[in-house]
């Protein structure tokens, strides 16, 4: 489960940057909550909303970068334990309206739980070298966290479990030394962070291609709750089946005691868009894992996007802790009846065109109370008062265009 996640010179964000899944004390949702004793309580789901080069995607693709980072090297080398669910590499590229921000290294830092423990990883990266990296872990309830190893350029240094497993620490400058622990040794910790790591799902539906990209299973099981989905989203599908010959997959509808099969190719886009999302929503929630989607509402009809978020936010459902992370415009479900106000953030440019993150709940009014949990979140968004769209109360004022 992630708790947290900052980074530093990536892309469009010049300064540090931290995103928090943890659990602000507010009421509202409570009973949403990924709870467990002796740690912060975890939010389920979050959502970033902002202007078109505001930074929103570039957030999800900081974190899909570091995923990618780790993961990548063990994938290559076909020493992956889970399916490796990502889109595509994603590069480490610097924020670029700086002069000193290119020969600057891009940083990333994060804190997520699996097992027992909590996790701190760190990530240092300048032109495609590693500059440093560090792993830290602390059992849940515990005070003191343990040293796993760090790096500061080629010097690597080991904590006590590492140096029992006679580790080399000889690794490529281009390297993480986890990827590199994890390609070589079989050491529990590092099993356990591995698979954390390819345990997270990215999928951007900016591209075409994502929808193309569909995960089918012939448990029966698995495909019971497929087609149960699909039928409480108002798709009346009866039966799906994936024709290798033809490499097509297609679904079957009863319509007057008759059955009818369907290409995918022939569906609507939103359909189209459900049948290659709903298998990994599925999937995150049957494994407790993470999903990053950029653009999640693209092709969705409101309810169909209230309907999937509605799967994380209930706890009879989603019983092992997955979260979901997406990128919406969507404003008919920024509502304080989907949505607490530490789920709801922004990212916007600043004067120095670097973005910026913030949620809903750091907000302050006038008055410097915060938003109200009552309040017609969406109304207010659309008039300016959160901050993450500087040019819309021109657009909708009817500005000089002239």
């Amino acid at each position: 489960m992630l708790c947290q996640f900052s980074f530093e010179n990536f892309m469009s964000y010049r300064s540090e940057t931290v995103f928090d899944f943890q659990a602000v004390n507010i009421p509202e949702f409570s009973d949403s909550l990924i709870c467990r004793d002796g740690c912060s309580n975890l939010l389920p789901v979050a959502v970033i909303y902002g202007p078109n080069g505001g930074g929103k995607s570039n957030l999800l693709r900081a974190l899909g970068c570091l995923i990618c980072t780790v993961v990548k090297p063990i994938h290559d080398l076909e020493k992956n334990r889970l399916d490796f669910i990502v889109q595509q590499k994603i590069s480490c590229e610097p924020f670029l309206f700086h002069p000193d921000a290119p020969n600057a290294p891009t940083s990333f830092q994060i804190y997520f739980r699996t097992g027992g423990y909590e996790y701190r990883y760190f990530l240092s990266v300048l032109r495609e070298e590693i500059v440093a990296e560090t792993l830290d872990r602390r059992k849940i309830g515990g005070k003191r966290p343990a040293h796993i190893f760090s790096r500061e350029g080629k010097d690597i240094e080991v904590g006590a479990i590492l140096r029992s497993e006679n580790v080399n620490t000889n690794v490529n400058s281009k390297m993480p030394f986890l990827s590199f622990l994890a390609i070589n040794y079989e050491i529990a910790v590092i099993r356990e962070v591995q698979s954390w790591f390819e345990s997270c799902i990215v999928r951007s539906y900016a591209s075409p291609a994502a929808e193309m990209s569909v995960l089918f299973s012939d448990n029966a099981k698995f495909k019971q709750r497929i087609l149960e989905f699909l039928n409480d989203c108002g798709i009346d599908v009866t039966d799906y089946r994936l024709d290798m010959q033809e490499k097509q997959i297609f679904l079957t509808r009863e319509i007057d005691h008759h059955s009818y099969e369907l290409p995918y190719s022939h569906e609507s886009d939103g359909t189209k868009k459900l049948i290659a999302l709903l298998p990994i929503i599925l999937l995150a929630l049957q494994e407790g894992r993470l999903v990053v989607i950029d653009e999640l509402d693209a092709k969705l009809h409101p309810k169909l996007l209230r309907y999937v978020i509605s799967l994380f936010k209930n706890t009879n459902v989603n019983r092992n802790g997955a979260q979901l992370l997406f990128t919406s415009h969507d404003m008919a479900t920024m509502k304080n009846t989907v949505f607490r106000r530490d789920e709801i953030w922004f990212a916007a440019l600043d004067a120095d065109h670097s973005s910026e993150i913030y949620s809903l709940y750091d907000i302050r009014r006038e008055d410097n109370e915060r938003v109200n949990s009552t309040a017609a979140f969406d109304k207010q968004y659309m008039e300016g008062r959160y901050g993450a769209d500087p040019y819309l109360q021109n657009i909708l004022s009817g500005g000089d265009w002239s």
